[in-house]
């Protein structure tokens, strides 16, 4: 048969498929999502997230140098605290959980890349992202709130914050006030395209963020909707976001394909605690190979154009990099 065009020739060997890969991905893109909760001597695994913990701030290193020795160089700390209120104090307090946790980690691993997660669903008493107008998110009052954290976090040690609440203008809100200190090299990653989903049900019950009343969608994404998270990004870039995150993942990889080929910064992926609880069921019920599918799936990130994966299998990714099997 004459065929001068030949698909497989370059799929003939180990060496020649590495060579000609579209894809590359290296530790150094991962970052590990971390819970520290308020107290000493804590290492409870999450019911709904089998093997993920939650860890007090004198336990949490056993974790950091395991990430470290897979070469994981980049944490996102949540903070679970003991005291919740109104207006979600804990969140800015300069001796709050994750503020604490910042101080002992850049004293313990100061080459680990340390984030914040900017958001108050986890310290407010009604678990809503923002503070309350009678049951109504009050936008505009809960960026102050926001723009206090982002700089608590940083005068703690952060290295990077990340707001994720989804309130119009928190961006700009949040790079206003810490060029006002000083800040203006403090990067921030946005939750820019962030979806309502029913993929988040486990890190609810992992960080005890759960509304006490009604949902999120006046403020998270629709996820009918492409054009919408198109402007959301957008709008971030110009006010200030560094980086753009999209997220949940698995099913909005179209999402990063189209954020990636319209801004010029950076784009990330947190791929969510559903996503991670849906593998961990599967291969528990031997209906999936595990490895298989966890390099699958972060391969598809990259793929889709993802520059920085958030991920609870950071540490093993980067083991099967290591060996070989992604990458």
């Amino acid at each position: 048969m004459d065929l001068t065009i030949r698909p497989r020739r370059l799929r003939g060997g180990e060496t020649l498929r590495k060579m000609v890969r579209e894809t590359r991905m290296d530790p150094s893109s991962l970052i590990y999502p971390i819970f520290i909760k308020e107290g000493t001597g804590i290492r409870e695994e999450i019911p709904t997230m089998p093997g993920q913990y939650r860890y007090s701030v004198d336990t949490m290193g056993e974790k950091l140098d395991s990430l470290q020795g897979a070469g994981v160089s980049s944490v996102m700390f949540f903070g679970i605290p003991k005291h919740k209120d109104e207006l979600g104090s804990g969140t800015y307090d300069a001796e709050g959980i994750v503020q604490q946790a910042l101080r002992q980690a850049g004293r313990d691993f100061p080459d680990m890349y340390r984030i914040t997660d900017v958001c108050m669903c986890e310290y407010t008493s009604h678990g809503h992202c923002g503070v309350l107008c009678g049951h109504e998110v009050d936008n505009d009052r809960t960026l102050e709130f926001l723009a206090r954290t982002a700089l608590s976090h940083a005068e703690a040690g952060a290295d990077m914050v990340a707001p994720s609440d989804m309130m119009d203008g928190r961006v700009a809100a949040i790079r206003s006030i810490l060029d006002e200190h000083g800040l203006t090299d403090m990067p921030i990653m946005s939750y820019a395209v962030k979806y309502a989903s029913a993929f988040y049900g486990p890190f609810r019950d992992a960080a005890g963020s759960a509304p006490s009343f009604g949902d999120r969608k006046s403020y998270q994404m629709d996820y009918h909707n492409s054009r919408e998270g198109v402007k959301e990004a957008l709008l971030d870039v110009k006010e200030g976001a560094d980086i753009i995150m999209v997220k949940p993942t698995m099913s909005y990889l179209d999402m990063v394909a189209r954020i990636k080929s319209e801004v010029h910064v950076p784009v990330a992926s947190y791929s969510v605690s559903g996503e991670y609880s849906m593998i961990k069921a599967g291969a528990k019920l031997g209906y999936i190979d595990e490895e298989k599918i966890i390099c699958e799936t972060a391969a598809s990130v990259f793929r889709a154009g993802c520059d920085i994966y958030l991920t609870y299998f950071a540490e093993e990714i980067a083991g099967y990099m290591r060996e070989g099997k992604i990458g």
